[in-house]
């Protein structure tokens, strides 16, 4: 079998795992990322916002933005209630996630695509397999476990389950242009959204919901219907140009570090548990695993690893505790949706009262 050594293995080359190799390799340490898909950021699965101030952040090529955002009208029961400012881009994520991963690559950073992490042979290797032919090896000093919302590392460590939510998304042409995202809430939607998004000349429009036994329509069923709506309103127009499913952490890990392995990302449930919002915590969370990877390394001190933990849980846990007890609220208590829906959304001053 062949072998490889590296100071960092970076499983998953999204946002959380291209920044987490971008920067462990900005500190002087060496980082392989392994993708199973043959092309990164490829198929898309997101609704493609990100804040206005993750750019302060990101120095690469921005060929990904396709237009700006004003802010968030929110619909409930078919009503516009509230429209607030959000300053966002539409980007196509696609180009994103690729500028990300050509930005750790020009830092030093190795990229294997089409290459699937299958085990954890040891606490510091993992077995590989490349485009389903043959093994590989890696011997690191750090994991960082970037592989998604299903993430298979935590199988590996006995990480706790995330209650991930079904989310389908489909793209419509737009009859007119748009710079405000439109979410829309009413009781079919078990405690979950629609959302329209506009990116140009086209609009994202997806649903994510709770399926349990009172509310067991499919994601496409549930999709469709607010499909139609939409049509009936001259919102969006013809049929679908894409076709899209996936799934959307909706509870946050207490704990992301596992011996030398750092959970990042969707990974990490490092996704907001209401809003499903998780590109700026990959991004941040991803950078913080590699620098806190370089540093122990550096340093030979992997205790130093537990920093990971401090850092992310410093800047985010608040705001994960608070979503995700507004989120069990709506999922025990939706049959009072009227009473409890404006306390469980980010753009009413309920939510933050709570």
């Amino acid at each position: 079998m062949e072998q490889f050594r590296t100071d960092v293995l970076i499983i998953g080359a999204g946002p959380a795992g291209s920044s987490a190799a971008l920067w462990a390799c900005r500190n002087g340490v060496d980082a392989l990322m392994v993708e199973q898909r043959k092309k990164v950021g490829v198929p898309v699965q997101c609704a493609e916002f990100i804040p206005a101030m993750l750019l302060k952040d990101l120095d690469q090529e921005r060929a990904f933005i396709v237009q700006k955002i004003k802010g968030m009208r929110t619909y409930i029961n078919g009503k516009m209630e509230k429209e607030i400012q959000t300053p966002g881009l539409m980007i196509k994520r696609d180009l994103f996630d690729q500028a990300l991963a050509e930005s750790a690559k020009k830092s030093g950073a190795i990229l294997f695509t089409g290459t699937k992490a299958v085990a954890l042979s040891d606490q510091r290797s993992v077995l590989l397999k490349r485009e389903g032919k043959h093994d590989l090896e890696v011997h690191a000093k750090v994991i960082v476990a970037a592989d998604g919302p299903l993430s298979q590392v935590r199988t590996w460590v006995n990480a706790p389950r995330q209650n991930p939510l079904p989310a389908v998304q489909m793209s419509f042409s737009l009859p007119s242009a748009s710079d405000f995202t439109e979410v829309f809430f009413d009781r079919t939607i078990h405690a979950g959204y629609a959302w329209l998004f506009p990116k140009g000349d086209i609009a994202n429009v997806g649903v994510g919901f709770r399926k349990n036994n009172r509310f067991p329509q499919s994601p496409g069923k549930l999709l469709g219907q607010f499909v139609s709506q939409l049509k009936d309103q001259g919102k969006i127009l013809g049929e679908s140009l894409s076709h899209r499913a996936g799934w959307i952490p909706a509870e946050p890990i207490r704990k992301a570090v596992y011996g030398n392995i750092l959970f990042v990302g969707d990974a990490a449930g490092q996704t907001h548990p209401i809003t499903g919002a998780g590109i700026f915590s990959a991004v941040t969370c991803g950078t913080m695993a590699g620098e806190v990877a370089a540093r122990a390394i550096r340093k030979n001190d992997f205790s130093q690893l537990m920093d990971y933990d401090h850092e992310w849980q410093e800047m985010f846990e608040r705001t994960q505790t608070h979503a995700h007890l507004c989120r069990r609220k709506m999922e025990t208590q939706w049959d009072n949706f009227d009473q409890i829906i404006k306390s469980c959304w980010v753009a009413f001053g309920a939510y933050h009262a709570g």
